[in-house]
């Protein structure tokens, strides 16, 4: 009790480095990247400021720009020229994710090439797999017919050298069932990186404004998490750990820091992404002047490694390793 307890004896400016009981490093960070088969340029991203979309032809220099920085990981997103019902393009051995990682790893081997498993950039309706009518009578993401299509493409990226396959559709089973696909094709030593608690959240806005992945009818809610359900947040990924995933995930990071907290008790590594909504909310305060932009980036990834992250999915990855 004061005065013999004094907690401000421990915040000392020079006794506070030794006492941090929490540290952020390059090596936590994941950048993710947009690849568009369309463009010849980058092409900026309005929402989200600082991001763009690239051409496969320069995505192995942009990787490589991160590499040097201390950044050791990307998470690679396709926009292709053709969408179709049963996103062909998704599992096309030359399709632009697939392009993508042979030119990463070809020039940067030691890169850490992660690939986002998923339909929604690839289908014409927009929904992450295949599509069809529900018991309900209404047209909805039908599940074992989609997990079908996510073996394919997790096969393509592996087959294309990805070191890290992250599947995102929220597909009861997906885990199992790729890593089934995976290992009967002689890729047993590809991660997987599932997006295992992923929620129903109105901050992926720019996103899909980035990834042109919007849906023309419905919604996701019938396969992403409800936000207000903290139990069933924990059983998605305590299911998705027993299917065998390497690495479980938390998106969006900084409103479900205790489901979080939660998921790693578990005990195998967890990942949090900080998503496009939460960077543009940033970025559009800090432009105001209303934040200061390091400051609070800092804080904001500080904050989610504390709840339990292992890994941090973040568009601010560039600029972090810069500032550490």
């Amino acid at each position: 009790m004061f005065p013999e307890r004094r907690m401000r004896r421990v915040r000392s400016r020079t006794i506070q480095p030794l006492l941090c009981e929490t540290t952020l490093s390059k090596n936590d960070l994941v950048a993710p990247l947009f690849v568009d088969e369309t463009v010849k340029a980058p092409v900026a991203i309005a929402s989200m400021p600082g991001q763009s979309r690239y051409p496969v032809d320069m995505i192995a220099a942009v990787a490589g720009d991160l590499y040097e920085r201390g950044c050791r990981a990307v998470l690679l997103f396709g926009i292709p020229a053709f969408k179709d019902e049963a996103a062909t393009s998704a599992y096309d051995p030359d399709g632009i994710v697939q392009q993508a990682v042979r030119r990463v790893k070809a020039a940067y081997p030691k890169m850490v090439v992660i690939t986002d498993v998923c339909a929604c950039e690839y289908t014409s309706h927009g929904h992450c797999g295949i599509v069809g009518s529900t018991r309900c009578g209404e047209k909805d993401l039908l599940n074992d017919e989609s997990l079908l299509l996510m073996n394919r493409i997790a096969i393509s990226h592996a087959e294309a050298g990805a070191d890290i396959v992250a599947p995102s559709c929220m597909l009861d089973g997906m885990v199992a069932s790729i890593r089934g696909a995976l290992d009967a094709e002689g890729y047993g030593d590809v991660l997987i990186m599932s997006y295992s608690t992923k929620f129903s959240s109105a901050l992926y806005g720019p996103f899909r404004e980035a990834a042109e992945s919007g849906f023309s009818f419905g919604d996701r809610s019938t396969y992403q998490m409800n936000p207000a359900n903290g139990r069933e947040a924990f059983l998605e990924s305590q299911l998705d750990y027993e299917e065998g995933a390497d690495i479980l995930m938390v998106k969006p990071a900084g409103p479900y820091l205790d489901v979080l907290a939660n998921i790693a008790t578990i005990g195998i590594p967890v990942a949090a992404y900080q998503v496009s909504g939460e960077y543009a909310m940033i970025k559009a305060a800090a432009e105001r002047g209303w934040i200061k932009e390091k400051e609070t980036v800092l804080e904001s990834l500080m904050c989610i490694k504390r709840a339990g992250a292992d890994l941090i999915i973040t568009y601010f990855a560039r600029d972090v390793c810069g500032w550490l």
